[in-house]
């Protein structure tokens, strides 16, 4: 096991970077921290995995274990499930000084951070991710938040975890789809700060990508740490973590979060922000070739059939929307990025013959 430190002005956390250590986790917890009382919040996938086996770990030493199981997928990402655990929470008598676990991808641990970060003002909660997307990215920097009607993320908050435990093992039980999924924010790191890495997945695939997980995670890790560090509310430069989010979140709205997952809406909107750079010389030919082949390599780019006009309308719902105008993330070179204020007929230009 390895561990990283995220240090902010006012709070600093440990994540701890490991394989077939699960079962050492509530011992971990134990040894950092005093809680009596623990609610865990998982889905109905991952609790068959994970969940008993947890519990087994933790009935080692004195705790209070209660379990909220919620629908997977993005659909519970939604206020009527979260105050469905506000109600569970408020059954179990949690505490200010009580701890709750997300035991999860994206979704729970989202979902439960909010729900730590509201529920009382403000509870601990821990994280536990499972999938490599969460691995690699949603588990780490403080962003929790639920779903609206009109648009992904649009009710939430920064509140960190107290520390997060990664274990690659479980990756083993992850189906292709979700690995796939994952490997859209490893790439989106790549783009957005790191060649070395871009250059390394080049020379992967999904069948020799297992080896390298602990050492793939980490670099994406020290990457969102060093941001979240210097602007962790997210004023302007980590924004350029949302390289292809913006498209992406569109994309997942226009589908109603069912047909395509983050992951899959995040590659193509990195493929449609490069097309339209490309096609107005804003990159070059060798970086575009470059960067579809990675893209394509991994799977991440989608045969859509997508309405400009519309695809726009779900996007002006996007945190980044200003007045009429949008900040995007754009790329220079491989691994350079940096950020622009457009317009939505500058995005609706970018897209239009690609969609």
């Amino acid at each position: 096991m390895q561990s990283l430190t995220l240090n902010l002005q006012k709070s600093s956390y440990q994540i701890t970077i490991g394989k077939n250590y699960f079962s050492q986790i509530p011992k971990l917890i134990d040894q950092t921290f005093s809680y009596k009382k623990i609610t865990i919040i998982t889905d109905d996938n991952v609790g068959k995995l994970y969940l008993n086996p947890l519990i087994e770990a933790f009935n080692t030493f004195d705790y209070q274990i209660g379990v909220m199981t919620i629908p997977h997928g993005e659909a519970s990402k939604s206020m009527g499930q979260l105050e469905e655990i506000y109600s569970f929470l408020i059954e179990e008598k949690m505490t200010r000084k009580d701890l709750i676990i997300a035991l999860g991808g994206g979704v729970v641990g989202d979902i439960a951070g909010y729900a730590a970060a509201t529920y009382l003002r403000g509870v601990d909660f821990i994280q536990i991710p499972t999938t490599l997307l969460s691995q690699v990215d949603s588990s780490v920097g403080g962003k929790v938040a639920v779903n609206l009607p009109q648009g992904k993320n649009l009710v939430g908050a920064f509140y960190h975890p107290k520390a997060v435990y990664i274990d690659t093992a479980v990756l083993d039980t992850l189906p292709h789809r979700e690995i796939k999924s994952g490997m859209a924010e490893v790439i989106k790191y790549a783009f957005i700060k790191d060649k070395k890495l871009f250059d390394h997945l080049s020379k992967l695939n999904y069948s020799t990508l297992k080896d390298d997980y602990g050492s793939i995670i980490r670099t994406c890790i020290v990457i969102k740490a060093q941001v979240v560090e210097e602007d962790e509310k997210e004023n302007h430069y980590r924004m350029l973590l949302n390289f292809g989010h913006t498209i992406g979140h569109g994309i997942e709205k226009k589908y109603n979060y069912k047909t395509y997952n983050h992951g899959e809406a995040v590659g193509h909107g990195m493929y449609m922000m490069l097309q339209g750079l490309y096609k107005k010389n804003m990159i070059t030919e060798t970086i575009y070739k470059k960067s579809l082949e990675l893209l394509n390599q991994y799977e991440l780019v989608l045969d859509l059939d997508l309405d400009t006009d519309e695809l726009i309308e779900y996007i002006k719902n996007d945190k980044k929307t200003v007045s009429d105008k949008i900040n995007v993330i754009l790329i220079k070179d491989i691994g350079e990025s940096y950020i622009e204020t457009v317009s939505f007929s500058w995005l609706k230009e970018i897209m239009e013959g690609i969609c």
